[in-house]
Parts: C-alpha cells; sequence; structure tokens
C-alpha cells in the first residue's frame, strides 16, 4: 500500500509508515504543504496513493468527481489528534481494512469508533 499524508497531520505519520514497511510519503515531501485539496487530490489519483488526512474535503472530492480512487483514511476527534495515535490506529487496522482500500473507500478513525463507505 502506498500513502500520501495531507499537511493537516505531521510528517511523524509517514515516517512511521515508512518504518513499518509502508511506501508513504508526506505532501512537504514533494513542497506541496500549500497546494489546494484538489491538487493534492491529483497527485494521490496519479500516483495511486491512499490519502490520509483530517481534511474532510477530500470526501467532498470524491464525490463531486463521482470517483472511486483514492481511497482516504480520516482522523476525526479530540483523542486522536497526536501523531503517535494516529500512527497506531493505522498500524492496528491496516490488515483490516486493507483489501476495502483497495477497492476504493472513505475510512473515518473517530474517537470512540471506526466507520468505513465503500465507494460506488
Amino acid at each position: 500500500m502506498k500513502f500520501l499524508i495531507d499537511n493537516a497531520l505531521s510528517p511523524q505519520v509517514a515516517q512511521g509508515l515508512r518504518q513499518a514497511g509502508y511506501d508513504a510519503v508526506h505532501v512537504r515531501d514533494y513542497g506541496l504543504q500549500t497546494a489546494s485539496d484538489a491538487t493534492i487530490f491529483t497527485c494521490a489519483v496519479q500516483e495511486n496513493r491512499i490519502l490520509v488526512s483530517a481534511d474532510t474535503d477530500f470526501g467532498t472530492l470524491l464525490v463531486q468527481q463521482s470517483a472511486i480512487k483514492p481511497s482516504v483514511i480520516l482522523f476525526r476527534g479530540a483523542l486522536i489528534r497526536k501523531p503517535q495515535t494516529q500512527l497506531q490506529l493505522l498500524l492496528a487496522n491496516l490488515t483490516d481494512i486493507r483489501n476495502d482500500l483497495a477497492q476504493g473507500c472513505i475510512v473515518v478513525f473517530e474517537d470512540t469508533r471506526i466507520r468505513l463507505r465503500r465507494l460506488p
């Protein structure tokens, strides 16, 4: 799996994913820290990367474009704002959501639950 970590999250998340053996880059690695959501979205599509963010606008872009890719992982809620917590949640759940991410979905990590919506 390949990941693109949005500027709403720390580069530590990308670094931790790389240390766990995943192909992960942060938007800062591409110099896209001030890029529009549409530009970041397009980058994720072109490189077949799963977009990881706290910005719900990426879900809106998926719907507006009737797209099934890229899959999007969102972090929502006060308890999961720390990069280490986000990384732990990702690593603990990637095996379970791997197939859904490959097919196209939105995964939302919240304080008390994980929601998954497959894309049409």
